[in-house]
């Protein structure tokens, strides 16, 4: 592919985000840890509240391919939703940071516009034993306000393509145990899914035969997610604007059982990554186009960091001049755009503002005040 990967590099999870990980306070807690990515608008001062994966960034720009429309099947209306506010989850480094710096001149931009805002939750360790009170907890806490959580799976085998980002499950069947019991923490409310982000679009480096394995795993995994709880919404893979063409993303996506109604609500796309609202769009709807499926499948978009575009010279590690992206929403009013998320976490460093998956003040007010 065109786009160079930009590799996640941590020990035992991924870089760049809230992550829900076992610290010794009880297996029902979630907790940050750290171990070591149409055009906006200016955000104003204050953002109104809505109460790391690293995937390829920039290379060559590359236009979608055209696609063709598929038929469509159909399948039952989703339920009108109970609750369309994202849920802040309220362990985060960005809010130790905040807590334990009243006085610094730059904590009221960061409080504002970053820390006040709902972002996604990883669990992108393999702990078998733990993962179902960890999200649980997350989901109960979300439900408890009456507000959607996001989560984020993160620990399929060889889950970066490259090793760099060492963790997850030793195997597919281990895999599978492990879905199984994230979903039995998910509870019967709404909830967001990101289902193991550069799992599909970053699949290259697999023989034919294991692509073919790790597609048949996520098919799987969306299934159980679903049928655990009905209300769960199962996003997939779609890489980015700049990754893969749009017809070839879509044929990927299927073969994981993107297409399918009891498995998916369709793609998410940009995690980790820069490139602009109105890109995305654009590309998420040929993508949707080309996989066919329901006609209600949609897309979720990652825009954590996007608000000034991708860096033209393809950096990924924490590019300068970036900024922080449209506030997380369910109400996009774009249609089969289904949200705008924070997926990365702005602020936890690529590795090059500071160690991989932590706070960097400095990195987090020059996104929110750029």
């Amino acid at each position: 592919m065109a786009a160079a990967a930009a590799v996640v590099v941590a020990v035992g999870t991924v870089t760049g985000m809230i992550s829900a990980l076992g610290d010794g306070r009880g297996s029902d807690e979630a907790k940050p840890d750290v171990t070591g990515s149409p055009r906006l608008e200016q955000l104003p001062v204050v953002p109104s509240p809505s109460v790391n994966s690293a995937s390829p960034s920039a290379g060559s720009k590359r236009s979608a391919s055209p696609t063709p429309s598929a038929t469509r099947t159909t399948k039952k209306p989703r339920a009108a939703r109970a609750a369309t506010r994202l849920y802040r989850h309220p362990d985060s480094q960005v809010l130790d940071w905040v807590h334990a710096h009243p006085g610094d001149p730059r904590t009221s931009v960061i409080e504002s516009r970053i820390a006040g805002q709902p972002a996604a939750v990883w669990f992108a360790d393999f702990a078998p034993s733990t993962i179902a009170s960890r999200v649980r907890a997350v989901t109960s806490g979300a439900a408890a306000q009456g507000r959607v959580p996001v989560v984020v799976a993160y620990a399929i085998p060889g889950r970066d393509c490259g090793g760099a980002s060492e963790g997850g499950a030793p195997d597919l069947a281990a895999y599978d145990a492990w879905i199984e019991k994230f979903a039995s923490g998910l509870g019967s409310g709404e909830v967001v899914v990101i289902l193991e982000p550069d799992s599909i679009a970053q699949a290259d480096c697999l023989s034919e035969s294991d692509r073919k394995a790790r597609f048949a795993a996520l098919a799987r995994a969306g299934r159980t997610l679903k049928a655990a709880d009905p209300k769960a919404r199962v996003y997939y893979d779609a890489g980015h604007s700049d990754w893969n063409p749009a017809a070839r993303q879509a044929s990927l996506l299927k073969q994981a059982g993107a297409a399918s109604a009891a498995s998916s609500d369709g793609i998410f796309s940009n995690v980790s990554n820069f490139h602009t609202t109105t890109d995305e769009v654009a590309y998420d709807r040929q993508v949707l186009a080309a996989l066919g499926g329901p006609a209600d499948l949609g897309a979720v978009i990652d825009t954590s960091r996007n608000g000034n575009g991708a860096p033209p010279d393809g950096e990924w590690c924490d590019p300068a001049g970036r900024r922080i992206g449209r506030t997380p929403t369910l109400s996009t009013g774009e249609a089969r755009i289904d949200g705008y998320l924070w997926v990365k976490l702005p602020g936890e460093s690529d590795g090059c503002k500071g160690s991989p998956g932590t706070f960097s003040a400095s990195y987090a007010y020059d996104l929110a005040s750029s």
